[in-house]
């Protein structure tokens, strides 16, 4: 009897840590509804000018000859083509610049509430551009359309991260991913030929964009404020306290309001700081390196001119579209399947697996392009190498660098090595919607050879420099960079918190802590 009781007691221990892992039903709506309005609405713009490409580049011609009797000539016209896809990236770094201070001074919710002011506008601009006649509509559309992923991307990340409990950060983190994919999948399909993908009904497909943004508008204000900003920004202990208990499902929640409270005192480095600061050199090289080949491996690339690659691997254009959507499905599964295998294999042969896996994949789709009309199977080729390079993307590269982000650097540097790791990834993806459709008419076949060479670059660096990862502490990871650093770990540490008054115990579960509630921000920008 009495080992049956302790087996009883045993269970009922083990019952309120499992309660505590559980989704309550408002964080699930807010995780849903926060993706819905945010993450999805990136990856749709994304793919979304892929369909209309041929329509909106009538569009210019008959706008441009009507105000200046003459049609663009055609090198005119493909910067402009470049610049309507890039110019959402140049939106995207603004957004993520001015999110930091309006977290601050509105709190995460509200931030996002009305950054769907952008999403509206933008929609209304780019889905009367034709009936006004103007191009520039749709132009300053895709940079207003820019600065609302600028702010999602950076917000929703924060929001999440400081009102689940830590054991399903990751998770939650992954549910932005997939919306990411979702997004890009819906666009494909509704801009097939038989729904918006004509030359009538082109403008719909950038209308629709209010859509997702309304429905958050009416779920979020029923939700509470992130208990983090209601805590340390409000003093509001009791709204922090009641915004715990709705998202966590439990009515004892002092150990999370102690763990908000510790963070009080943090002293956040500036990104000058962080850059004058020896004994994070090379985490800031690395994310810089990262980040860049994220962007420049060329994936967005193929998500940009889908459409004309497929045309230039001999596709039939009847059969383009749906053959597009196979792209985004295997999108989908390969996100799935990487947060399945990050906690399992780790970070470091994912990464480098997935570029090396890219330069495979990118060095035979050149090839296959360039003697596609020697044989009947070689457009088919071409389309498995692209399926291909997107499933690398995904399984390593595709979420892995924002991860190292949040790994690389203490609660206190954070901040800073988002926003620097946000700007390279902003101006790596201008850089390429603006560059690919030139290098692509320079390089014909081979323009795909200098994505295999960045990612081969990438990889090298990699294998030579990032240590492992997985299941890490931040001073494990430290200690593994400061050779290269040339400086040793305790001297970082005494520097790092000289300046806390806690005794060392305190200081070491609290920075545990308050690097927990930041991990998810690996998808700030």
């Amino acid at each position: 009897m009495e080992n049956k009781e302790k087996s009883n007691g045993e269970i009922k221990e083990k019952q309120p840590e499992k309660k505590k892992v559980d989704w309550s039903g408002r964080l699930i709506i807010a995780s849903l509804a926060g993706a819905f309005g945010s993450s999805f609405l990136y990856g749709y713009n994304l793919s979304v000018v892929n369909a209309p490409t041929v329509y909106i580049k009538r569009f210019y011609n008959e706008s441009w000859e009507r105000r200046y009797g003459h049609v663009i000539d055609g090198g005119t016209l493909t910067l402009l083509w470049s610049i309507t896809v890039s110019i959402f990236s140049i939106g995207g770094l603004v957004g993520a610049i001015i999110t930091t201070p309006t977290v601050k001074f509105l709190g995460r919710k509200h931030t996002l509430l009305i950054n769907n002011v952008f999403a509206v506008v933008a929609a209304l601009l780019m889905a009367l551009c034709q009936i006004a006649g103007s191009f520039e509509m749709l132009l300053l559309g895709r940079t207003v359309m820019g600065i609302h992923a600028g702010v999602s991307l950076s917000a929703l990340p924060i929001y999440l991260s400081e009102i689940s409990p830590k054991e399903i950060r990751g998770a939650l983190g992954q549910v932005t991913a997939i919306f990411i994919c979702i997004g890009v999948f819906i666009a494909q399909v509704l801009g097939l030929p038989e729904i918006f993908g004509n030359e009538f009904c082109w403008p719909y497909l950038f209308g629709v964009i209010a859509v997702p943004s309304l429905i958050q508008v009416g779920i979020l204000p029923f939700l509470p404020e992130s208990p983090h900003f209601l805590l340390l920004e409000k003093n509001d202990t009791s709204g922090a306290e009641k915004a715990f208990q709705t998202f966590l499902g439990k009515d004892d929640v002092s150990h999370e309001l102690e763990e908000s409270e510790a963070q009080r005192n943090v002293k956040l480095e500036s990104v000058l700081q962080l850059l004058r600061n020896r004994s994070v050199h090379w985490q800031i090289i690395t994310v810089i390196i990262t980040m860049a080949c994220y962007q420049l491996c060329g994936l967005n690339a193929i998500w940009y001119y889908t459409n004309s690659i497929f045309r230039e691997a001999g596709i039939s254009p009847k059969l383009i579209p749906y053959v597009t959507l196979s792209t985004s499905t295997v999108e989908i599964l390969s996100a799935v399947s990487s947060g399945l295998a990050v906690e399992r294999l780790g970070r470091r042969p994912l990464l480098i697996g997935g570029f090396g896996l890219m330069v495979i994949s990118f060095t035979i789709l050149s090839v296959s392009l360039t003697l596609q009309n020697r044989a009947y199977w070689l457009p088919y080729l071409s389309i498995f190498c692209i399926l291909a390079i997107i499933a690398s993307f995904c399984i390593g590269p595709g979420g892995i660098p924002f991860v190292l982000t949040g790994e690389f650097f203490q609660q206190s540097q954070k901040p800073a090595a988002f926003l620097i790791a946000g700007t390279v990834n902003w101006l790596s993806n201008f850089s390429v919607g603006l560059l690919f459709p030139f290098i692509q008419a320079g390089l014909q076949t081979f323009c795909f050879l200098v994505f295999a060479v960045i990612c081969l670059a990438g990889a090298t660096y990699l294998f030579f420099v990032l240590p492992e990862t997985k299941n890490k502490t931040i001073n494990e990871i430290s200690q593994a960079f400061a050779k290269r650093n040339k400086v040793t770990l305790e001297g970082r540490e005494m520097s790092q918190f000289s300046s806390e008054m806690k005794s060392s115990e305190e200081q070491e579960h609290n920075f545990s802590s308050t690097l927990e509630n930041g991990e998810t921000k690996n998808r700030i920008i």
